[in-house]
């Protein structure tokens, strides 16, 4: 209670992402080539999620080519919060710090807010992309594939 706002009437700070940065330097100083933007959606009364509108099941594949510099923002619609996994690539939150961007596997997002990041495509194959919350990923999940130029698979 009490610890919403950044600087509260208790004397502490409350962190947000916009507070961190890497100890390192960022490895990646492309700028992005394209940006995604993915709706974190669903339907509390029913415990439905998806992304988009559309269940995994339904979804096609997010597609990225080998070496790609992607920004990634995702919106949540909901009034949960959601931990989104991205497996085999760095999530590097855009916070301010282009040359410090913070590193993370899981990225946070708030109920009603948006969440930015670059993702540089430097793993080949088939990836999960989903909400860690277990109820949530049969429906709130995607599969990346990230191909060399010309491949399908």
């Amino acid at each position: 209670m009490g610890l919403r706002d950044h600087h509260n009437r208790y004397g502490r700070k409350v962190l947000n992402y916009g507070d961190i940065k890497n100890l390192y330097p960022t490895l990646d100083q492309r700028d992005p080539e394209r940006e995604i933007q993915l709706h974190l959606t669903g339907n509390m009364s029913r415990y439905m999620w998806s992304v988009d509108g559309v269940k995994f099941a339904d979804a096609e594949p997010l597609r990225l080519s080998y070496g790609e510099r992607v920004r990634i923002v995702l919106v949540n619609d909901t009034m949960m919060t959601h931990p989104i996994h991205l497996h085999g690539m760095w999530s590097e939150l855009e916070t301010g710090s282009a040359d410090y961007l913070p590193r993370k596997h899981t990225v946070i997002v708030q109920p009603g807010s948006s969440v930015s990041y670059l993702v540089t495509a430097d793993a080949l194959g088939r990836w999960a992309y989903h909400c860690h919350l277990l109820y949530h990923m049969p429906g709130m999940m995607r599969e990346v594939r990230v191909e060399k130029e010309g491949q399908s698979s």
